[in-house]
């Protein structure tokens, strides 16, 4: 079958897994002890993180934000931090964004299981502490951030911006989300969209997992067969139920834009 996981020897699998886990975590893994322990190096990173279809940079950042939003152990946040860091596949600046990033999506009390790690791990590495530029820096006008939202909103999304009621439509997502946060330059565009897509996904609201998905295609930014690839990383931290929720975004949204049709839900 054209996308089956490749089958291997069961001792060849295991070598595999854990030549791939010490040099995507930076740290040798201990023997596994149990059924569940095995399959992270037997099928996470034996199958799963092997597969062609997805560079490596973003399943680093699908792997980081579903952790985070899982709440994993420590030792789990920090193994993807690590990896990133060393491999040169993201650098602590660009990690603290992220942070930030998943925090929109899914509280700052998540975003801080990851900027904790990325802490953690700088300082086993013996970098000091990024520096990092405000969020403004400068005077603004309100009028003119509300704009500049409403704009940043069109061209992410693809879709109109919510309208100006105070509070969380006007405060939130389009004075700080798409205002202010989306646009910052310490990430790209790409690596967003992967956060935001799991954000989303953990969210499991149906209208911002489809807007998202169907965006993401819609830009550029992800092909139909990337997406595809991104639903198996993901589901690995958010579990079989809500990738099949997520798969079935992506096709329904692929259907959408193969036939030239404007988002809808």
């Amino acid at each position: 079958m054209e996308d089956a996981l490749s089958l291997l020897d069961p001792d060849e699998r295991s070598r595999g897994g854990l030549q791939r886990q010490t040099e995507l975590t930076g740290a040798a893994p201990p023997e596994p002890a149990t059924l569940l322990e095995s399959t992270w190096r037997d099928f996470v990173f034996a199958e799963v993180w092997a597969r062609p279809g997805l560079d490596r940079r973003a399943r680093f950042y699908i792997a980081m934000a579903g952790a985070a939003c899982a709440n994993a152990p420590d030792a789990v946040v920090d193994g993807y931090v690590r990896g990133a860091m060393t491999l040169g596949d993201a650098t602590q600046e660009e990690l603290r964004e992220a942070a930030l990033h998943i925090a929109v999506y899914n509280g700052w009390t998540v975003g801080g299981v990851l900027d904790r790690s990325i802490t953690r791990v700088s300082q086993e590495l013996g970098l000091p502490m990024a520096a990092y530029t405000k969020v403004r820096s400068a005077p603004w006008d309100p009028e003119e951030r509300l704009v500049q939202g409403a704009a940043n909103f069109k061209a992410i999304t693809t879709t109109d911006g919510p309208p100006r009621i105070p509070g969380y439509f006007q405060n939130g997502i389009l004075n700080f989300v798409f205002g202010e946060m989306w646009t910052r330059p310490g990430l790209d565009q790409k690596a967003r969209r992967w956060i935001t897509l799991v954000g989303v996904g953990h969210s499991s609201t149906d209208i911002p997992i489809k807007s998202h998905v169907y965006s993401a295609m819609a830009s550029g930014d992800a092909s139909f067969d990337e997406m595809k690839e991104f639903v198996l990383q993901y589901a690995v931290h958010a579990g079989w139920p809500r990738g099949s929720v997520m798969q079935a975004a992506v096709f329904d949204m692929a259907a959408k834009l193969e036939k030239g049709l404007p988002f809808s839900p």
